[in-house]
């Protein structure tokens, strides 16, 4: 008290450091006694003599947040913007409820990152990174403003869009938009390093994929259509939704790892991740907690957005001590189960090797349900597959599974069909290509079956060859077919046209024929 008085009231500063080094001495571990030390020494813009206190304090009690405030201002009052950010961050962080101190720390931070944002020029940083992935991936980068995108920045692959550069759109207005910038470069950084590997992923997502989504919102587009919604309205609306729930999919966890990276690689653009992602979070926020979101949106798909969400949330508490969880109106399994996502997150992301990434995101699909609107495929089997079945007939016999489907789903199923049901003898190859059959055959009238069936059986009196692959059909013209192939078409249009006479066929595909029924019917 008497240093108070003799600082404050005589503005002698010397006098009343006798006396706050005397208070000291009688309890030299008072960190509340030191900061409020210091507190005084600030009023008298001591600002040197402020800091020791306040070092000495934090020493004690790291986690006092008046202590961090206290320096915070110190650094705005000095233009040491970065330890300003930094110190108010800490105070946040550390307050036990959110109250005056809080307040003050939330409104400090937010004041110093955008000083930070309008007073620097964070491109520099951004075209150093892009010319060193350049040379690493051997593909150039281009940067093109887009106003209208559906995000505030955007990714587009080269391979992809089938252009000779990598394209990262943006939204201009966009706060902080570096770290937009940032975060896709990084995201294709992966990719690189991945694809290095051989263990890059694609997230493929197909008209059956939707299909099978809409049939799980069916109770969604009834209540839409009972609103007199138009049909145009809802179809926007369901794509949207679909579209929407699998880029959150794919990159919840991705992002992650993306955040972690920026934030620890480079500390100069905490500013612009901090007002970059406390944007998204709001919207985020907004995004499942509006009236109407509630009362029309698949129960399914809120809960897993929500905890997606979430996860970000709390990745974002952790870096930069701003607590958003309570505003997402969640329920307490929808909050565990975010914290176990992050969890899972924290104990992989120091030991990553390139491509860990997918198998979160394979994961958590599986978890929350939402596996069925998508498939992950490593990005070289994709690309080697071919979109004509008639140009991978010799290469099916060795590896049947990679029969071409444009949709990676069917393949995955009937993998698991003919694995669960096959015996040692089926002739995997045999079965496929019957299923190939049966969707040829479908909606053919009986008599062009029948007329199929005997063109096959009069060429076969002069025999078939498993290993020959150009076998061609007057009655099926422009498709090529290997031995095997033929002889599935032989078994398959001799069972829908004349299934009394099969067996004089003396083909021993009964049980091959029977997986091919199993699985057309199974999908």
């Amino acid at each position: 008290m008497m240093g108070n008085i003799y600082l404050k009231y005589n503005n002698d500063s010397t006098t009343a450091m006798t006396f706050y080094d005397q208070a000291l001495l009688t309890n030299p571990n008072d960190y509340i006694t030191l900061n409020n030390i210091g507190a005084n020494l600030i009023q008298q813009a001591e600002f040197q003599e402020a800091k020791k206190y306040f070092d000495k304090a934090l020493l004690l009690n790291y986690q006092y947040p008046n202590t961090h405030i206290a320096l915070a201002l110190i650094a705005k009052a000095e233009n040491d913007l970065d330890n300003a950010l930094f110190a108010a961050l800490q105070s946040i962080k550390y307050c036990k409820s959110k109250d005056i101190l809080y307040n003050n720390a939330y409104s400090l931070a937010f004041e110093v990152a955008e000083k930070i944002v309008a007073t620097t020029n964070a491109y520099h940083i951004f075209d150093t990174y892009r010319a060193k992935l350049e040379i690493t991936g051997g593909t150039e980068i281009e940067v093109i403003e887009k106003p209208d995108i559906p995000t505030a920045a955007k990714l587009e692959f080269a391979e992809i869009y089938d252009r000779d550069k990598h394209r990262i759109l943006y939204k201009p207005t966009f706060v902080a938009v570096e770290h937009l910038l940032m975060h896709e470069l990084v995201h294709l950084d992966f990719v690189i390093e991945a694809r290095r590997e051989n263990v890059n992923k694609l997230f493929v997502a197909t008209g059956h994929h939707k299909a099978e989504f809409m049939k799980g919102i069916g109770f969604t587009v009834k209540k839409l259509q009972s609103m007199d919604v138009s049909e145009d309205s809802i179809s926007k609306y369901c794509t949207g939704l679909f579209t929407g729930l699998n880029t959150q999919i794919f990159n919840a966890p991705i992002d992650l790892y993306i955040e972690d990276y920026l934030y620890h690689e480079y500390p100069q653009l905490h500013a612009y991740q901090f007002l970059s992602q406390n944007r998204m979070i709001q919207e985020a926020i907004k995004a499942v907690t509006g009236k109407n979101v509630i009362e029309i949106s698949p129960k399914g798909i809120l809960s897993a957005t929500k905890i997606l969400s979430m996860v970000n949330a709390l990745q974002f508490k952790d870096l930069y001590g701003l607590d958003y969880i309570k505003d997402f109106e969640a329920s307490m399994l929808e909050v565990k189960q975010a914290r176990t996502f992050y969890d899972d997150f924290l104990s992989r992301k120091d030991s990553r090797k390139p491509g860990d990434e997918y198998d979160l995101v394979q994961e958590w699909a599986d978890e929350l349900k939402v596996n069925d609107t998508f498939e992950l495929v490593f990005e070289n089997e994709f690309r080697e597959r071919r979109t004509n079945i008639d140009t991978i007939l010799s290469s099916i016999e060795n590896d049947p599974f990679d029969l071409e489907s444009k949709d990676p789903h069917k393949v995955r199923e009937m993998k698991k069909f003919i694995e669960s049901a096959k015996s040692a003898s089926t002739n995997v190859a045999v079965v496929m290509f019957m299923v190939d059959a049966l969707g040829y055959f479908k909606d053919k009238p009986r008599e062009e079956v029948v007329k199929i069936a005997y063109e096959i059986a009069f060429q076969g009196t002069q025999g078939y060859n498993p290993n020959k692959s150009d076998y061609r059909l007057r009655s099926i013209p422009g498709k090529l077919f290997t031995g095997y192939h033929i002889l599935a078409y032989y078994y398959v249009s001799w069972m829908i046209a004349l299934p009394d006479k099969v067996a004089d066929l003396q083909l021993p595909f009964e049980e091959e024929y029977l997986l091919a029924v199993g699985f057309v019917n199974a999908g």
